[in-house]
């Protein structure tokens, strides 16, 4: 497990290299900075969504120990989501903080978004075992049950922003739905099952 998760942490790695060997190369298109934005904006969508697919996939394999992977990908997922949020604060906006308050309160995807990333924040506070130990088990669960609402701006964030070839976003929101649709189905027959247990 430890050299697939050393894999694992080079791969997460990839999109940024990726992004920097084309700004180094000229790579990043007609409008690098709305390339730039996008890219890790869509990288933090599918770490968020890698990251709710870690205990579904543990259940229908039966290899606990990708258990171990979700943290990871969690907090590369807030990685991501930090370069997008400073990229659309220095490179679009530059530090303009005026104006990203006024796109925060007028523009509803960039509303959407920047409640999704203040929620993200506290999930990768409390990541640590020291953090979970401090707040208990269950209080440490109800917080990181977070990550639902999280993926779900997210999935609108880029529904709202996309104007016309909504492809992408709907792939997106067809994952999340089948990922949150096996949790709750496992939840029911769970419940179902303590039902009909004899007391």
């Amino acid at each position: 497990m430890i050299w697939f998760k050393a894999l694992l942490f080079t791969l997460c790695l990839g999109p940024v290299a990726r992004l920097g060997w084309l700004a180094v190369n000229d790579g990043l298109g007609a409008n690098p900075i709305e390339f730039v934005i996008r890219s890790l904006g869509t990288w933090t969508l599918v770490l968020l969504l890698a990251t709710l697919a870690i205990t579904p996939l543990r259940r229908l394999t039966g290899l606990n120990a990708l258990i171990r992977l979700r943290r990871m990908l969690g907090l590369f997922a807030f990685f991501y989501a930090s370069l997008h949020f400073l990229a659309y604060v220095g490179l679009d906006q530059f530090f303009d903080f005026r104006q990203i308050l006024a796109d925060i309160v007028k523009r509803p995807y960039i509303t959407v978004g920047f409640t999704s990333f203040v929620l993200l924040i506290p999930l990768a506070v409390t990541s640590t075992n020291a953090m979970q130990r401090r707040l208990g088990g269950r209080r440490w669960q109800r917080l990181h049950r977070l990550v639902y609402v999280i993926a779900a701006g997210g999935v609108v964030h880029y529904l709202w922003l996309v104007k016309k070839d909504i492809t992408a976003p709907a792939l997106y929101a067809l994952v999340l739905i089948l990922l949150l649709g096996l949790r709750l189905w496992w939840q029911r027959r769970l419940a179902a099952g303590a039902h009909r247990r004899p007391a």
